[in-house]
């Protein structure tokens, strides 16, 4: 057989002027990084290749590794011809693509991650596009916006959302071009190009970019960038996450370049050969996780209405945890010993154990089972979970999300439209208003000594990414939960229903308000949530199964 294995400098110079390419990775995790500077050094060594355009299933990069170190290099040489555009879910960590596609260097096209992990699975299967009714009402839908969120990607339209109706209901069209090359990422490939991910944290979306590579009219190349070579027949069948004949070049990474996540190289828990029990053991030696006092009190808050599903059910709640605060939700459900009875399931595919934070989200440490991306997306958009808890940056007052677009910030919309428009009940969950504060819990009520400057509940959110006519019209269930306050969502908007204890309601509340709430019948919240130690609901319900 030929072999498959091949040099860095001769596989990135394979690669054409004017390509697509797709890229896996979740921040750090799967993100083929030797392969990304590999091919960079090529442009910088040849002049070649030019003009790409880049396609990811996520975000590959994390501050200064990643495509975020090549956009910084790109961002200082103004007449770069490296790169024209990107569809890309999400630039939170990436600072110097976001100044890129602010300063219309670049084309940028926003789908959300499950969009485009399903997309790749579709173009796999020789389809069009994507048919899907997320995005409707949103910034995505064509009436609005579309999925251009730059001057340059309105104008040359590489990627296109049309407005289709499949049987009387209004659906969304993605189409964007077909990949010419993948680079993508696993653990080990044997002589044939087999390749498992045996210490990889996820499974990502590899095999459904490969899938879409090879698929006809025209069969680009696959380069997989592994950390080690085994002889063919030893990986199990059972182990193989992409077959070898998809694969056409493997390249052979170093340990710097093959991280696990944004801030390990390696732990053997977050590829699951460990799977530690779940107290207070189980971060020892990561980073710690640090939960300001009021960031407690709305995961705490949270986690009072998942018990409350938990309850009618009578049966474990699945729930997806955003970035950010809801992130929390799994240390206070850790903390309540109550991970039984809810369990969180990560976009990146994991289901159970304790999500991380920071460059490391996506990453979780002891769940019991871990799908591929696509397939944990069916789980959000089906409406098979129970719940999700997401983050926000803007909430007006018919309901309307924005979790991460402003006019100088753009982070993408991440995961959040396919989770919240799926979710048959979204908490959003996030601090009341923004910027630099000095908030915290005595005597159980909450102290605004210093407020954030920043008004996040407006009258209209800068970019629709959460409609909430939408989520009316389909039956969501739809909660505001922040420190001081939490809201409801019904046909005419938002309702005020629950205000904290210590906090004076015109001053903390309505004057931070660029618009005047419904009040509903106003209760104070759960006393629990500011207490000092933890809730002990765990005890509450085996009390009330006792009886």
């Amino acid at each position: 057989m030929f072999s498959k294995i091949i040099d860095i400098s001769a596989v990135v110079s394979k690669i054409q002027d004017n390509s697509v390419i797709a890229i896996s990775g979740f921040n750090m995790a799967l993100t083929p990084e030797y392969l990304i500077d590999g091919l960079f050094e090529n442009y910088i060594k040849y002049d070649h290749p030019k003009n790409v355009f880049i396609i990811s299933d996520a975000l590959p990069a994390i501050p200064q590794r990643g495509l975020d170190k090549i956009a910084e290099k790109l961002y200082n040489d103004p007449s770069q011809k490296f790169l024209r555009g990107t569809l890309m879910p999400f630039l939170g960590f990436s600072p110097w693509l976001q100044k890129m596609i602010l300063e219309d260097r670049i084309e940028y096209y926003g789908w959300p991650i499950g969009i485009t992990s399903y997309w790749f699975r579709e173009i796999a299967s020789g389809r069009p596009g994507l048919i899907t009714k997320i995005g409707i009402d949103t910034f995505l839908d064509p009436r609005q916006e579309g999925s251009a969120l730059n001057n340059l990607g309105e104008r040359n339209e590489t990627c296109k959302i049309n407005l289709i109706e499949v049987g009387g209901v209004d659906c969304l069209l993605y189409q964007a071009p077909e990949p010419d090359f993948a680079l993508v990422r696993a653990t080990t490939s044997d002589e044939d190009g087999n390749l498992s991910m045996e210490e990889e944290g996820i499974r990502g979306s590899v095999l459904s970019i490969v899938q879409a590579t090879k698929s006809h009219p025209k069969q680009g190349q696959v380069i997989a960038q592994v950390k080690w070579i085994t002889q063919t027949g030893t990986i199990r069948p059972r182990d193989v996450d992409v077959p070898g004949p998809l694969v056409d070049h493997v390249v052979i990474a170093s340990t710097q370049n093959h991280w696990q996540s944004g801030t390990i190289e390696y732990d053997p828990r977050i590829s699951y050969e460990i799977i530690p029990p779940v107290n207070d053991l189980i971060f020892k030696g990561l980073s710690p996780i640090v939960i300001q006092d009021y960031e407690k009190i709305i995961a705490r808050r949270v986690v009072l209405e998942l018990l409350e599903i938990f309850e009618k059910k009578q049966n474990p709640v699945l729930v997806n945890l955003g970035i950010g605060i809801p992130a929390f939700v799994s240390s206070v459900m850790m903390e309540e010993e109550i991970t039984k009875f809810i369990i969180s399931i990560l976009e990146s595919g994991q289901w159970g154990g304790i999500a991380l934070s920071g460059t490391d989200f996506g990453l979780a440490i002891s769940p019991f089972a871990l799908s591929t991306m696509p397939d944990m997306f069916s789980n959000f958009e089906g409406g098979i979970i129970d719940a999700a808890s997401l983050g926000f940056l803007q909430i007006d007052k018919i309901g309307n999300v924005n979790p991460s677009i402003l006019p100088d910030k753009i982070f993408g919309p991440g995961g959040f439209p396919v989770i919240a428009g799926g979710a048959p009940r979204t908490y959003f969950a996030g601090s009341f208003t923004a910027g630099k504060n000095n908030i915290s819990v005595s005597n159980n009520k909450l102290q605004i000594q210093d407020d954030g400057k920043i008004i996040k509940f407006v009258e209209s959110v800068y970019k629709v990414v959460f409609s909430g006519n939408q989520a009316v019209k389909y039956g969501h269930i739809i909660r505001y939960i922040t420190e001081r306050a939490v809201f409801k969502l019904d046909a005419d908007g938002i309702i005020l229903e629950e205000i904290a204890p210590g906090v004076d309601l015109d001053k903390d509340i309505l004057s931070k308000m660029e618009f005047a709430p419904r009040v509903g019948q106003l209760k104070e919240m759960d006393a629990r949530l500011f207490g000092e130690n933890k809730m002990n609901v765990k005890e509450e319900f085996i009390q009330k199964y006792r009886r």
